[in-house]
């Protein structure tokens, strides 16, 4: 089997996460589902930490259920796609009220945010179910492996078709973790260590020579830029004036500075000064710089005190705003500020 050199590479070399299970311990459903949703769009180094923070506030799927909105929030700020913050709330109720994880893709993938690929992750590695969950790592592993030149994302029908020749019927959650590893470790986008790779033999990329230019991607279209303005106003108190933006949409239902839409065109100093808050002697800090999933987001920062604030929003000490569910961009203009870190 293809499998077998894989799980034995595996077993001598497997990564130590903690979201896995010790040695031959059966991994923690929960862990697993949440590492999962954490991981989308987000390397395993930048994850740990927030992991293990929101493990040691939530330890299971009942804690995590029954928090409040604001404090979900304020613990996923900084990781960013906050919509995965919103369905993680609305699947641990889903889960709670059910009594326990599903243990079929066809039953998980009913839950908020859990589409396809995730739940093959929790089936295979929580449940052993005989499935291969095809991430990036996967795709690249599978891609070089049966030299699959059609380009993504044309080429993943048939890279999940050939990914099921790898099922191990018996160690299912081992080889999903396996392929994982191997992708993140030995097969890497850029100088992949064929050499200590345990399917080097296996490979038919290797033997045409062809591993670093596999997979093959479309064209990526331009991304836009996009500009918008923020207002960091402070009272006599050091108190910054803050608003929760909408539920729905980008960034919903995280906290921010004041300021107006994002638009597709820059702001002049007259225009952004009509959105303000309130009427200060503004001054312009300077410009911020983040990239959204589909954007490039460019943010003129103003700021001001006043002694008192009667703008609508609430008010927080600056001193205490590592608590506030910011996310990394609203971090970046306070930090322009002077006020706090980026998480």
């Amino acid at each position: 089997m293809l499998s077998t050199p894989l799980l034995e590479w595996y077993d001598r070399h497997r990564r130590r996460l903690p979201w896995r299970g010790e040695g031959n311990a059966t991994p923690d459903p929960y862990r697993v589902w949440l590492s999962e949703i954490m991981l989308q769009q987000t390397v395993a180094a930048a994850v740990i930490p927030y992991f293990e923070r929101f493990t040691a506030l939530f330890p299971n799927v009942q804690s995590l259920a029954a928090a409040p909105d604001a404090q979900i929030m304020a613990a996923w700020a900084g990781l960013g796609y906050y919509a995965r913050a919103r369905n993680l709330l609305a699947c641990a109720r889903a889960v709670s009220s059910l009594g326990a994880f599903p243990r079929t893709p066809a039953e998980l993938v009913k839950l908020p945010g859990i589409g396809p690929y995730t739940a093959n992750a929790i089936a295979a590695i929580a449940f052993g179910v005989p499935v291969i969950p095809v991430d990036g790592n996967v795709e690249r592993v599978v891609s070089r492996l049966f030299a699959i030149e059609t380009p993504l994302p044309r080429s993943r029908p048939e890279i999940a078709a050939r990914a099921a020749a790898l099922i191990h019927p018996t160690r299912a959650s081992d080889l999903a973790q396996a392929l994982f590893d191997l992708g993140a470790t030995i097969c890497t986008p850029t100088s992949p260590a064929c050499v200590l790779c345990p399917l080097r033999t296996h490979c038919a990329a290797h033997a045409q020579g062809i591993m670093t230019s596999l997979p093959r991607k479309e064209p990526k279209k331009p991304r836009p830029t996009r500009y918008g303005v923020h207002f960091h106003l402070t009272d006599a108190e050091d108190r910054l004036l803050l608003r929760t933006r909408p539920q729905s949409g980008l960034l919903g239902g995280m906290t921010e500075l004041p300021g107006p839409a994002w638009r597709d065109r820059p702001w002049s100093e007259a225009e952004a000064l009509t959105e303000a808050p309130q009427r200060a002697p503004w001054r312009l800090l300077g410009q911020i710089e983040h990239d959204i999933t589909h954007f490039h987001l460019k943010i003129d920062v103003y700021a001001a005190q006043l002694a008192t604030i009667q703008a609508e929003g609430f008010l927080r000490p600056s001193h205490a705003l590592d608590a506030e569910a910011l996310p990394s961009v609203m971090r970046k203009c306070v930090k322009m500020a002077g006020k706090m870190t980026t998480a």
